[in-house]
């Protein structure tokens, strides 16, 4: 299988909301594409879009694709769940939506402290077991976001476990709050397989200044940002696929260009990336990845990744038009100050940010 998974949660962009604004007949050509060249692996969820990636991905793979020519994963979203017999019901309901009767694997999604303890209650890990007794999961595990530490718990209690899904990318590698390395490092001791996700860090790696990519454009002005950032995951070792979340045909073609004969990173383009990681880390204020996950539960409706990303933009460049699109942003939501401190956000955001102060000091920066 070659390592470049196609990640369904940050899709072409349509404003028909028959799929729940995702523009089908892209996504069809984007995903006809990837397999025509040998890629073959999916990851999608129960909340991607809205609740409809994985109904995407039946009407695009399911539908038209032998079972045989492709592998799939998906996740269990415990942290809405309170009775085990939701498990089960879940379950049904994604095999039916992914036209599919058995899932190559199958993630606990995203979990932390909490959540680990909810899948304990739930019996989350047991059940999995017997889907795969059942055939209906050929590879139990879990998407993860929390410490080392807890991960070390995790997986000292449920040996089971054949693969675990990390946030890691070369600027969250020696992050205090993501702790990629050290995360990584859990699951090489208990020999248990990776799967990368947010190698590009949200697009962020895709998207650097001028001086930001210095050291890249002395090694190779030709390779793309994206090109480094998920070789630099792919050159890891025991990792079975690097996650891309692909919004158009310009970024898979990209991908696919130097994933479809993969070579890792050599010594040279090794040092290139940490002498980048460290540069970019002191540009960024806010470590915001907009998978979204703060804006679904959120009562005001608060764009928040948006806010951020100018927040962002406005600390790395100090551009004053960036008022201009913080005023058009707040006409199409909630705005910074609208935050009732409900916490809803911070529960579920896998970066562990302090989103309430943070969107204070956003509403200060841009409403002083």
């Amino acid at each position: 299988m070659k390592k470049l998974g196609f990640g369904l949660m940050r899709l072409p962009y349509s404003e028909d909301k028959t799929w729940g604004n995702v523009d089908l007949e892209k996504t069809r050509d984007m995903i006809d594409t990837y397999m025509k060249e040998g890629f073959t692996y999916f990851d999608t969820a129960w909340v991607y879009h809205g609740g409809f990636s994985e109904k995407i991905f039946g009407e695009l793979v399911g539908k038209r694709y032998p079972r045989n020519e492709f592998q799939v994963t998906t996740k269990m979203p415990l942290w809405s769940m309170k009775e085990s017999s939701e498990l089960q019901k879940i379950f049904d309901e994604q095999l039916e939506k992914c036209h599919v009767d058995y899932f190559d694997y199958y993630f606990l999604h995203a979990l932390n402290k909490e959540v680990y303890e909810k899948a304990e209650k739930l019996g989350g890990f047991e059940w999995m077991q017997k889907m795969k007794a059942a055939g209906k999961i050929k590879h139990p595990g879990f998407s993860f976001h929390d410490t080392a530490d807890v991960l070390e718990e995790i997986l000292s209690a449920h040996p089971e476990v054949e693969l675990v899904q990390l946030q890691i990318n070369y600027i969250d590698w020696e992050s205090d709050n993501v702790q990629s390395r050290k995360c990584y490092e859990v699951c090489r001791k208990h020999g248990i397989q990776v799967s990368i996700m947010e190698p590009i860090k949200g697009g962020s790696l895709a998207n650097l200044t001028d001086e930001s990519r210095k050291y890249f454009n002395k090694v190779n002005p030709d390779a793309s940002l994206a090109s480094w950032a998920v070789r630099y995951c792919a050159s890891l070792d025991n990792i079975l696929v690097v996650l891309s979340g692909m919004s158009n045909m310009e970024q898979l073609k990209d991908n696919m260009s130097y994933m479809k004969y993969f070579v890792p990173l050599s010594s040279k383009e090794q040092k290139a990336v940490k002498k980048t990681a460290k540069f970019i880390a002191k540009t960024i204020a806010i470590p915001c990845t907009a998978c979204r996950y703060c804006v679904d539960g959120c009562p005001k409706k608060i764009n928040i990744p948006r806010y951020f990303e100018l927040y962002n933009e406005q600390n790395r460049y100090g551009v004053a038009s960036y008022k201009w699109h913080y005023d058009e942003a707040k006409k199409n939501g909630g705005a910074p100050g609208d935050c009732i401190s409900c916490g809803a956000c911070q529960r579920h955001c896998p970066q562990k940010l302090k989103i309430i102060d943070l969107l204070k000091e956003v509403k200060n920066t841009f409403e002083a």
